[in-house]
């Protein structure tokens, strides 16, 4: 691979990684704290312009933007993925190669995007209705579903270039692209769904415009940093091989999510929409507290590619700590709104009323929560995926699926949805810290 265009791709271990400081963490977190908050803000004002359409317009929200999570889902996991590889690299000095890694991400991603906004059209219905309890959203839902989807190619481009420029520990201009897209489509949303008069698919258009604009941006910084954009089938196939088990874990996740839309569904059209509500609330809250575990995934990945064992612990440390009390921020935040933070979505009674069961449920996991974002981050720097994923599929397993299901069949309403989500939280608390306290995922090198 030749080196890029720009005169800053050297190798020199020593200009490539700082000290791990609480200030270099904060550098590289707060640009990524606002790139990570801004798709779900955007979110949740689309759920509270949308739920003051009605409650079944709400509801079609809920079970479309939940299929719409799965390409969320792949960004994420591309972003990751790319993170820690880039980052071993430009660790070493590389940043040519880190750079790479991006060019052959960003193939894969508009891949992908097309395939799903492809396969979108003509599944669209059968997901709907798979998913929702009643005739009228199911039809909704998959209206929304089939003009969102068109939005793909574009979100999976902008988490492919996150993920290389994260790994550079470049945050700063992901929190211009992505948040311009952003405030641009969160002006279109209302406009578009009142003065136009194009309701529902209104919000879907918006969505496509935000996701569409933000993909170009990286695709533009992209071209400009390097002439070598020809795919490479090998290092993809590293790339397809080394997420496997992302992907695995990740797919865990959807599996609850998805699963417990479908259980909130069947309560009824007030229980799916508190849902919506709390479950992007919960995703926000998450994505926020991530930013910490964004910066844990470049500079750890950046220390152990360099063989500094000592500057990973440290990092290890720090971010675990913070992310623990950003956690307990979040709840008390959620405790002091929670008389009024459901009325900023819909004005219905039965939503609200549905919403007081599930607030003690989000208020007291937020700093369990808070530390195991920041573990996750940790552990995703140094390479250490395979972990994540087994103890993954053991929370899923054996706590949030079967506790979601139990709450279905003896009609325990969203309370017993969300004492799954604790046993999903807590189960993976208490084996991420166990980890961290161990050796065993420091192993240092360009690759683990």
């Amino acid at each position: 691979m030749s080196p890029p265009a720009q005169s800053h791709a050297v190798r020199d271990p020593a200009a490539a990684s700082r000290p791990a400081s609480a200030r270099r963490i904060a550098q590289l977190a707060l640009p990524a704290l606002v790139v990570l908050a801004a798709e779900p803000l955007y979110v949740l004002v689309d759920t509270a312009v949308v739920g003051h359409l009605g409650s079944v317009q709400l509801a079609a929200v809920a079970v479309s933007g939940t299929v719409m999570s799965v390409a969320a889902w792949l960004g994420t996991l591309m972003a990751y993925g790319t993170t820690g590889r880039a980052a071993r690299r430009f660790g070493a000095g590389d940043r040519a190669a880190a750079v790479a890694e991006g060019v052959q991400a960003s193939w894969l991603a508009l891949a992908v995007g097309v395939l799903l906004a492809v396969l979108a059209q003509p599944l669209a219905g059968p997901l709907a209705h798979a998913l929702a309890g009643d005739p009228a959203t199911a039809e909704a839902a998959a209206h929304w579903l089939r003009v969102a989807a068109l939005g793909a190619p574009g979100l999976l481009l902008a988490a492919a270039g996150n993920g290389w420029m994260r790994g550079v520990q470049d945050t700063r201009r992901p929190l211009f692209y992505v948040l311009g897209a952003n405030v641009l489509s969160a002006i279109l949303c209302p406009v578009l769904v009142y003065p136009v008069g194009w309701g529902l698919v209104g919000s879907a258009i918006a969505n496509v415009v935000a996701q569409t604009v933000s993909g170009g941006f990286f695709l533009y910084a992209l071209v400009r940093e390097t002439r070598q954009l020809r795919p490479s089938p090998q290092i993809i196939v590293q790339q397809l091989r080394l997420g496997r088990d992302l992907l695995i874990r990740g797919a865990a996740f959807q599996a609850c999510f998805l699963s417990a839309t479908a259980v909130a569904s069947r309560f009824g059209v007030e229980s799916v929409g508190a849902h919506q509500i709390a479950l992007q609330l919960w995703f926000f809250s998450a994505l926020a507290l991530d930013a910490v575990a964004i910066a844990a995934q470049s500079l750890v990945g950046a220390a152990l590619g360099a063989g500094s064992e000592a500057d990973a612990r440290t990092v290890a440390k720090k971010v675990t700590v913070a992310g623990g009390l950003a956690g307990v921020v979040f709840a008390v935040l959620a405790a002091a709104g929670s008389g009024v933070i459901p009325g900023w979505f819909t004005p219905d009674a039965g939503v609200h009323d549905q919403a007081s069961l599930i607030w003690p449920w989000f208020i007291g996991l937020m700093p369990f929560a808070g530390v195991v974002y920041a573990l996750d981050g940790v552990l995703i720097g140094a390479g250490d995926v395979r972990f994540l994923r087994n103890i993954t599929l053991a929370a899923a397993l054996l706590g949030f699926l079967p506790a979601i299901w139990i709450a279905y069949f003896f009609d325990l309403g969203l309370g017993g949805i969300w004492a799954g989500l604790a046993l999903l939280i807590l189960i993976r608390f208490a084996t991420t810290v166990w980890r961290w306290r161990s050796d065993r995922w420091v192993v240092v090198g360009v690759t683990r």
